[in-house]
C-alpha cells in the first residue's frame, strides 16, 4: 500500500507542471497557434501571474505616447525586487516586446516562459534575474489590424509598426523624442541589465531558416566585453540552439535580391535598441525570426533563444558581470574612440547559408523583371560575410565635457541615462577645446520627425572660454562613459549634433547690408594687411569667388570681428589633460 502510494505521489507530481500549463494557458495557446494575444489580454495574463506566484512581480512605470504606462513584470525566485539588491548579487536578463507590435512572436513567447519558470515546468535559474517590457509600443498595440504586414505569414491580426505619433520606437533610443522612449530609459537605468533581448519578426529575403539574429557587433562593445561575446558566449548560444535542431544565422541584411552575393553584419548606432543597451555594456541581441515561416514555428525558436540565452547567463553570470565591469577600462581619457565604423570590405569570410534558389521572371503585374525564390530548389552553400569593420571617424577621450546650461534640452536626457553631473560653483574661465561646424549634410525628406545630419566636420582649437555658474561639468569617468561619447561628440553617427539638437546654431542671426559694410570692409582691408593677402589669395584659387562681388563681401565679413561667433559654434567643450 506504502509503495503503491508513493507511485501515485509521483505521478500527481509529474502531472503538476502539466495541470499548470492548462491552467494558465496563454491566449496564444488558447488559440488556434495563429493567433497573437491583445494588449489587454497581455496585461491582464501578467497581473494573473503576479497574484499567483511569489516570484512574479509586476510593477507600473512611466507613461507612453499613447497616455497608457509602461509596465515591467520581474521574475525572481528569490522574491526580492528590489534592483540596487538584485544587482550586486545576480545577473538580469531584459527582455522586450512589441516595439513593432506587428512582430509580436516575442510577446506571445514570453508569456509562456515566465508561466514555465513560475511553474516549475523548466528549471529554474539560481543566479540570473528575468524582466520584461510586456509589450513597449503600446499605442501601435492598440491599433490592430489585419493588414499592414502585407509580406508576413500570420498572426491573423495584430499591431502596427508606428507608435501612437507614428513613431518607429526602434528609431528612437538615443533621441527620445517620445515618451515610450523616455521611458525605457528610465527602466533601463533602473534594471541596468547584464544582457539584453529584443524581440522582432524579419523582413527581406526568403531562405530556410525560422531565426536570425542580429548580436551586438562585437567591436561596437569594445574591449574585454566585446572579446568574450564574439568568441565565448555568443557562439555558446547559438551551438544550444542548434542542440535543440534550431539552425540560427545571422540577420539577412539584403533587400530585392539574392543572398549568395554575400551581406554584413550589423553595426547598430545608438538609435537602435541593441545599439543603445551596448553604450551600457549590455550583451545584447535582436531576435529576427523569418516572416514567412509559421507563426507558431517562430514563437517556439523565440522561446528556445531567450530560454538558451537565460540558461548561459544563469551559469556564467560572474564572469559577465566582472566582464561588464573590467571593460570600463578601455575607456580612459586620451584614449580613442570610434564615432563612425565602415566596412572592411578586404576582410570578407565565408558563413554557410541554408537558403533557395533565386532567379528572376517577368513580372505578371508590369511586365519587367522581378525577383523570385524557388522552394523546390533548396541549396546549402558558402556565400561571402562582412564581419569585420574599421575606424572611419575616431576622437580622444576627454577628461569632461563642458555644457551650458541653456542646453537643457541636452542635459535633461543626460540625466535621464543617468550621467553623473555637477553644477560650477562661480562664474569660471576655464581652457577648453572648441568645436566649430565646417561641414555637413541633411537629409533630403523627413525620418522619424527629423531633417538629420550626416558626414559632420569639425575643426578644433584650443581657447579659454568663459562659463557662468550652473553650468555643466561632466566627468567621463563615470560608468556610462560611452553614452557621453556617442552624444556629445558631433562627428557621432548618432549624436544630438545630427539629430537637430543644435540646429539653432546653424543659424545666423545678424547680417548686414552691403551698401554700408563696404566701406567698413574697405577700412578692415587698409588696416588688416594680412586679411588684405588672405583676400588676394582665395580669388586667385577660385575663379568662382573672384568673379562675384557678393561672396567677396561676405567673406571680409565673416572674417572681421563683426562676424558672431555663435553662428556655427557648437556649444559643448572638451576639457582634456
Amino acid at each position: 500500500m506504502k509503495k503503491s502510494y508513493k507511485i501515485a505521489l509521483l505521478f500527481l507530481l509529474q502531472c503538476l507542471p502539466l495541470l499548470a500549463q492548462q491552467k494558465y494557458a496563454t491566449p496564444y495557446e488558447k488559440g488556434n497557434g495563429n493567433q497573437t494575444a491583445t494588449y489587454e489580454e497581455t496585461i491582464a495574463y501578467y497581473e494573473m501571474l503576479d497574484k499567483n506566484f511569489e516570484s512574479i512581480s509586476m510593477r507600473t512605470m512611466g507613461l507612453t505616447d499613447s497616455g497608457e504606462p509602461l509596465h515591467i513584470v520581474t521574475f525572481n525566485p528569490g522574491k526580492v525586487f528590489d534592483f540596487a539588491s538584485i544587482q550586486n548579487e545576480k545577473a538580469i536578463l531584459l527582455i522586450n516586446n512589441g516595439i513593432h507590435p506587428g512582430e509580436p512572436d516575442g510577446i506571445d513567447a514570453t508569456m509562456m516562459l515566465f508561466r514555465d519558470l513560475a511553474t516549475g515546468k523548466i528549471a529554474l535559474p539560481n543566479n540570473t534575474v528575468v524582466v520584461t517590457i510586456p509589450i513597449y509600443n503600446i499605442g501601435g498595440a492598440l491599433n490592430r489590424n489585419s493588414t499592414s504586414r502585407v509580406n508576413q505569414n500570420g498572426p491573423e491580426s495584430f499591431g502596427f509598426r508606428g507608435n501612437a505619433r507614428n513613431y518607429d520606437l526602434n528609431r528612437d533610443f538615443i533621441k527620445s523624442d517620445t515618451r515610450n522612449a523616455r521611458s525605457f530609459a528610465e527602466i533601463f537605468q533602473l534594471v541596468y541589465p547584464d544582457v539584453f533581448i529584443d524581440n522582432h519578426v524579419s523582413n527581406g529575403a526568403d531562405y530556410q531558416y525560422t531565426l536570425t539574429y542580429i548580436a551586438t557587433h562585437y567591436q561596437k562593445l569594445g574591449g574585454k566585453a566585446g572579446t568574450y561575446f564574439n568568441s565565448e558566449m555568443y557562439p555558446a548560444i547559438l551551438k544550444d540552439l542548434q542542440s535543440k535542431k534550431i539552425e540560427p544565422v545571422p540577420y539577412v541584411n539584403i533587400y530585392n535580391k539574392t543572398p549568395e552575393n554575400g551581406f554584413a553584419k550589423n553595426m547598430e548606432t545608438a538609435r537602435f535598441s541593441t545599439g543603445y543597451a551596448s553604450l551600457f555594456n549590455s550583451f545584447g541581441a535582436m531576435v529576427e525570426t523569418h516572416m514567412l515561416k509559421k507563426y507558431s514555428d517562430r514563437v517556439k525558436v523565440t522561446y528556445e533563444y531567450m530560454l538558451s540565452t537565460l540558461r548561459y547567463t544563469d551559469v556564467h553570470y560572474q564572469t559577465i558581470k566582472n566582464i561588464r565591469r573590467e571593460t570600463l577600462e578601455a575607456y580612459k581619457p586620451n584614449t580613442k574612440y570610434t564615432v563612425e565604423w565602415e566596412i572592411d570590405s578586404a576582410k570578407v569570410t565565408q558563413i554557410p547559408f541554408l537558403g533557395y534558389e533565386g532567379n528572376y521572371k517577368p513580372s505578371d503585374v508590369s511586365g519587367k523583371p522581378r525577383l523570385y525564390y524557388d522552394r523546390n530548389k533548396p541549396f546549402k552553400k558558402m556565400i561571402p560575410y562582412y564581419e569585420l569593420y574599421k575606424p572611419k571617424k575616431q576622437v580622444s577621450i576627454p577628461e569632461y565635457y563642458v555644457i551650458p546650461k541653456q542646453w537643457w534640452n541636452v542635459t535633461d536626457l543626460l540625466k535621464l541615462n543617468n550621467i553623473t553631473m555637477k553644477r560650477l560653483q562661480q562664474d569660471s574661465i576655464i581652457t577648453v577645446e572648441s568645436y566649430r561646424i565646417t561641414d555637413y549634410k541633411t537629409g533630403n525628406s523627413a525620418f522619424e520627425g527629423h531633417y538629420g545630419h550626416s558626414n559632420t566636420n569639425v575643426i578644433k582649437t584650443t581657447v579659454k572660454q568663459a562659463f557662468k555658474k550652473g553650468d555643466y561639468l561632466i566627468p567621463t569617468q563615470q560608468k556610462n562613459v560611452k553614452f557621453l561619447l556617442e552624444t556629445l561628440e558631433p562627428e557621432a553617427v548618432d549624436s544630438y549634433f545630427n539629430w537637430n539638437f543644435f540646429d539653432a546654431i546653424l543659424q545666423q542671426k545678424e547680417y548686414y547690408s552691403p551698401y554700408v559694410f563696404e566701406d567698413v570692409a574697405k577700412q578692415l582691408l587698409l588696416d588688416n594687411p594680412e586679411l588684405k593677402k588672405a583676400l588676394d589669395e582665395k580669388r586667385k584659387s577660385d575663379s568662382k569667388f573672384e568673379n562675384s562681388g557678393e561672396a567677396q563681401l561676405d567673406w571680409v565679413y565673416r572674417n572681421s570681428k563683426y562676424y558672431e561667433k555663435s553662428h556655427m559654434q557648437y556649444p559643448v567643450y572638451r576639457i582634456v589633460n
